[in-house]
């Protein structure tokens, strides 16, 4: 005989647990995983970005740019940061509106589990689900702990994004078997290869303006032995596409023509490398002066030449070999459609009773605490509603 449960929530990560806080007694989270929330806690270096102050619609990627708006306008960062004072857990703005709690990461993890176990839902973990239907009536699930039934399922497993925790396609899977479509997936908030080009440079850091796909973002990048990472690049690569270039201000926010020429009529025995150096990494300037010809000093340079060199510094432009996939990237890009979602209510409108939240939905946020605040967003909102019909 299969227990029957009125709420299964698939996945007990960050969207299934806040969910199951919300949906109240009768709410049974089911994971694969022997622990709950791993993706919480390996999040900001252990101490969880768990929101950013900045969280709205215009700061997530999807199908539909709208469909975010609902359940943001009513589930803000300050409700998830009041939650958070209510169990004792402090945090810090870091920089740009990224907020990171003060303790470890587990202690948001514990916090979860608190108010998921207070709201009176079971978790159980270490479980594989091998099947999922309906049978006109409720869902039915064939698990290694045995059959369940529910009269509502939610599935919050995620997307694909770092395979090593267990990440796997299975709510793309049964969204598709309910009749939902799923737009393109693919990594996002990834790191860029470019072959062995600038393995010459890995380590070197330097803050720069980032463009791809008509989006830019000022941030550090970071050149590895694969090619380019840090913040700029994980943004910039959920803009990017195959084939495309990127473009790079190595000098944001700087006049270089106007820097250079001041300099020029200051100390124009001076190398040109030399001076490059004092405003960009050394190792950098030695690795760009081939290609870009900076050769001589500062005085045998034109006002022409040196407008050409501004130009080469101030939009630098590669063409990506690559990203480093599912294996590193912090999020799915895609997922369920949401033409068939409510976005008041995250419920399908092709299967009454499913819900279907978090990363696993074709939305997407920026690096910096947004997709945390998608998830409880998301959550909060089919959550509550599945509250309100018990």
């Amino acid at each position: 005989m299969p227990s029957h449960h009125r709420t299964i929530v698939i996945g007990a990560g960050a969207a299934g647990l806040f969910c199951a806080a919300h949906a109240g007694p009768g709410t049974l989270v089911l994971d694969h995983a022997a622990r709950a929330a791993e993706k919480v806690r390996i999040s900001g270096g252990g101490r969880c970005n768990f929101t950013n102050t900045d969280a709205d619609a215009a700061s997530y990627l999807g199908e539909n740019p709208h469909f975010p708006k609902s359940a943001l306008a009513r589930y803000s960062p300050w409700d998830f940061t009041a939650l958070m004072a209510r169990h004792g857990l402090s945090w810090h703005e870091k920089t740009r509106g990224q907020l990171f709690c003060d303790q470890k990461s587990t202690a948001v993890i514990e916090m979860l589990l608190a108010e998921a176990r207070g709201a009176g839902a079971e978790i159980a973990l270490s479980t594989t689900i091998s099947d999922v239907d309906h049978d006109g009536t409720r869902y039915r699930l064939t698990t290694s702990n045995g059959p369940f039934t529910a009269d509502t399922l939610v599935l919050a497993t995620g997307g694909r994004s770092i395979p090593k925790m267990g990440a796997t396609g299975f709510a793309h899977d049964i969204a598709r078997q309910f009749g939902h479509r799923v737009t393109e997936l693919r990594p996002g908030l990834v790191p860029l290869t470019f072959g062995d080009r600038f393995v010459p440079l890995a380590g070197v850091s330097l803050p720069v303006r980032a463009h791809a796909g008509g989006t830019s973002f000022d941030e550090d990048m970071l050149f590895t032995h694969r090619g380019l990472s840090g913040p700029a690049i994980l943004q910039i690569s959920s803009y990017w596409r195959e084939g495309a270039q990127i473009a790079l201000d190595l000098l944001p926010g700087t006049d270089l023509l106007a820097l250079l020429a001041a300099k020029k009529r200051r100390a124009g025995r001076r190398a040109l490398t030399t001076e490059l150096a004092e405003l960009l990494p050394a190792r950098l300037v030695d690795h760009l002066a081939p290609d870009l010809g900076l050769a001589g000093n500062l005085a045998d340079q034109s006002d022409a030449r040196l407008g050409e060199i501004a130009q080469a510094l101030k939009a630098w432009s590669l063409t990506p070999t690559g990203t480093e996939g599912w294996r590193t990237a912090e999020v799915t890009l895609g997922g369920v459609a949401t033409d068939a979602l409510s976005s008041k209510t995250m419920e399908s409108t092709l299967s009454p009773g499913l819900f279907i939240i978090g990363e696993a939905v074709d939305v997407t946020g920026w690096l910096g605490g947004y997709n945390f605040h998608w998830a409880w967003a998301s959550a909060h909102a089919a959550g509550t509603e599945i509250a309100a019909r018990a």
